[in-house]
């Protein structure tokens, strides 16, 4: 299947996720469409999406090496809380973005497509290069991260959600 302009957005979003900075996502998406535009022009045009997302990943961890750095290591986990939904729910796209950046690599890229809900697994793991047990510790490991991040940052109540860094 090829992208079409119902699956523009979802590459800037990915790009986007991946950079956690307007800018530096909007530079990747826009290399990696007149990339496209240019092979199409010369009669080698991508052969699929999947080519859409591989470039605009290989674009983003460039541009990322620029800036800011992610931290290898072990980041604190907790267990996925049934409020997650409501807690996520609360985040600006922003803050989902920049948490999902900060990952080191190959985590950013496996979290950043799983959380399009736009691939099949046979697809995430092509455009990931890896098996599936190293896709799941992936991301079972970030999403208990998020997890503690998110109880660190937007705490739950009976009432509702709420800033925990406003306390």
């Amino acid at each position: 299947m090829a992208v079409t302009t119902k699956n523009l957005p979802q590459l800037y979003r990915f790009c986007f996720l991946m950079t956690g900075d307007a800018s530096k996502a909007q530079s990747a998406f826009q290399d990696t469409v007149r990339e496209a535009a240019s092979r199409s022009a010369g009669d080698e045009p991508p052969p699929d999406r999947l080519w859409f997302f591989r470039d605009a990943r290989g674009r983003c961890l460039a541009v990322g090496e620029q800036g800011l750095q992610a931290e290898p290591g072990m980041l604190e986990e907790a267990e996925i809380s049934p409020m997650a939904p409501e807690q996520i729910a609360s985040l600006a796209p922003a803050q989902l973005a920049l948490w999902i950046s900060a990952a080191p690599e190959p985590q950013r890229s496996a979290l950043a497509l799983f959380y399009l809900d736009e691939f099949s697994l046979a697809e995430l793991l092509s455009l990931l290069e890896m098996k599936a047990g190293e896709f799941s510790e992936l991301i079972c490991s970030g999403r208990r991260q998020f997890q503690s991040w998110l109880d660190s940052t937007i705490a739950y109540y009976e009432g509702g959600a709420f800033d925990a860094g406003q306390i």
